[in-house]
């Protein structure tokens, strides 16, 4: 593979990805060990799977460009969840974004049908108790974990999770 990105710019260098991912065997396997997870995160924020799609694309390249020396796997997952995050809210905020019309099709994604209630609920929730939400119930962290993550104290992510279950259950009594 070759990991070249040749500018138009004179100005620019050449910018070429670090050595460990010369490997498009490496990459690939980066891939499909993280792409399940960082598409739910992803969906939850943007509803759409094209801008997903897009937001994950743009994770690999930074992994491949920008990623510091991980010491364990997790930390490198991590890192890739923070990068979608930061990604998405990124491009909730652009200014193509704003006149957006909120998520359809989200059915397709989720194979049982309370999966799919769960989901769109937990989608209209506030991105702060979105997040920890889905990175506490859907992906399996520990609050402490969390906490690293978004850069945040623990307690501040245990009273996110406490609000976000609050109004989770609000819609979930609406329904009823």
């Amino acid at each position: 593979m070759n990991c070249l990105i040749s500018e138009r710019s004179n100005e620019m260098e050449n910018v070429q990805c670090a050595e460990q991912w010369i490997s498009e065997e490496l990459i690939l396997e980066k891939y499909s060990l993280y792409k399940n997870i960082l598409f739910q995160i992803a969906i939850s924020y943007l509803g759409n799977k094209y801008d997903c799609e897009d937001v994950i694309q743009e994770v690999f390249i930074r992994l491949c460009y920008h990623a510091p020396e991980f010491e364990h796997d997790e930390n490198e997952k991590r890192w890739l969840i923070r990068i979608t995050i930061n990604l998405c809210k990124n491009h909730v905020k652009s200014f193509w974004n704003r006149m957006k019309v909120p998520i359809d099709g989200l059915e397709e994604y989720f194979s049982q049908d309370e999966d799919k209630e769960i989901m769109s609920d937990i989608i209209r929730l506030p991105a702060k108790y979105k997040t920890t939400i889905l990175l506490h119930y859907i992906v399996g962290y520990k609050i402490s974990e969390i906490s690293e993550i978004l850069s945040l104290t623990e307690s501040a992510v245990k009273m996110r999770l406490k609000r976000g279950r609050e109004l989770l259950r609000v819609e979930l009594e609406d329904v009823k």
